[in-house]
């Protein structure tokens, strides 16, 4: 790799040039990294849930790479000016949020919501000159979420980079960087069950999923899914969920069957919808004096979220999390590492792989549904 550091590189990406359509794969210029920034070479990439929702909602108005949320696994091909803990080589997975480690939440303990960092899905752009790092022919070609992951190489902000063990499968931790993590550090960042204790996951998706897992690794006697979707429930048991709700089949609230269920309701909830009713469900039926209920889906920008302030009052905890409350660098390291010591099960989440030349059949298969993670490998 030292004969391209510091030049252009010329390689395939998928873009995107209208929302909806499929993408086209194209030869784009990268430019080298400026300071602090890496550029990247990718080996492996996913599709997540989030790349579909921004492909289809027509959310930009510029053409642009159209990159996992979920993003890679990549190695270093060249550093910029500044950057010291990273070099030509080393194993990495990207992310689509930061860590500065200089900002006031970096340097909370509670805290990895990154002032400089944080996620921004309107910039396009990298964040030290405003430019992109991509074209075709002089024209620029936009960046999605910090990331822009499928193109054989990318530009990431340092920050942006977790450095990881060399000897971790590439085609499996590359799932790590986004909604497997985010479920995952929900359960055992913020909602902390006790061993033996009673734990509801509303959504059994990817997201609801992890977070289901992250219920069985810290040892929940009961890990009770809920979903709209019956086809999920059998599936979920790969990942601990021993029960199943489904609120279509009760004449009464969901919150109200699983509190009967629970002796006065479960010991925590992790809500992975977004869906405004089932994260006040989600509240609600936790037990009263020590449940906790975390939030980890976004939810409409113009949802409310009601409840009677004697849930509250009765000694309910309502929480939010953002990617789990894993900070990037520091964290996402340690994830790799559970898998490494099968603590944490990830071949389970894939569900299919195609060469990068068919990229489109990952969006195919999102869309069916068929799909919780597919890896894309970007040699094909």
């Amino acid at each position: 790799m030292a004969s391209t550091r510091g030049k252009v590189i010329k390689c395939r990406a998928a873009v995107a040039w209208e929302a909806g359509k499929p993408l086209v794969i194209e030869e784009v210029e990268v430019a080298p990294p400026q300071a602090n920034e890496v550029r990247l070479k990718i080996l492996y990439t996913a599709l997540c849930h989030t790349d579909v929702y921004f492909w289809e909602a027509k959310v930009y108005s510029s053409n642009f790479i159209c990159s996992l949320y979920l993003v890679t696994f990549q190695i270093v091909e060249s550093v910029g000016e500044g950057v010291t803990d990273l070099a030509p080589g080393d194993h990495v997975l990207p992310v689509f949020t930061g860590e500065c480690k200089a900002c006031a939440h970096c340097k909370s303990e509670e805290s990895n919501m990154c002032d400089l960092l944080r996620i921004n899905t309107d910039r396009g752009v990298m964040i030290g000159d405003g430019q992109s790092r991509f074209s075709i022919n002089g024209k620029p070609i936009y960046h999605f979420v910090g990331t822009s992951t499928f193109s054989e190489y990318t530009v990431v902000h340092v920050g942006c980079v977790a450095k990881i063990n060399p000897s971790a499968p590439l085609d499996k931790v590359c799932i790590l960087s986004c909604g497997i993590s985010t479920g995952l550090g929900a359960t055992l960042n913020v909602a902390k069950p006790p061993k033996g204790s009673t734990v509801a996951i509303f959504g059994l998706g990817a997201v609801g999923l992890a977070a289901a897992e992250g219920a069985r690794i810290a040892g929940a006697s009961r890990i009770i899914g809920v979903d709209l979707n019956p086809s999920r429930f059998n599936e979920a048991k790969k990942f601990g969920v021993n029960e199943f709700v489904n609120p279509k089949d009760h004449d009464k609230p969901v919150q109200q069957v699983l509190a009967e269920m629970t002796n006065g309701g479960v010991d925590r909830s992790v809500e992975c919808t977004g869906n405004v009713d089932a994260m006040i469900s989600a509240f609600e039926c936790v037990h009263d004096g020590w449940g906790v209920a975390v939030l980890v889906g976004v939810p409409h920008k113009d949802a409310v979220f009601k409840t009677n302030p004697m849930n509250v009052l009765n000694e309910r905890t309502l929480k939010g999390t953002f990617f789990g409350n894993y900070k990037p660098r520091s964290d996402l390291p340690s994830v790799v590492e559970m898998y490494m010591k099968k603590e944490l099960e990830i071949e389970k989440f894939i569900t299919h792989e195609v060469p990068f030349s068919e990229i489109n059949k990952a969006f195919d298969y999102m869309l069916q549904g068929v799909s919780l993670r597919c890896i894309i490998r970007m040699e094909g």
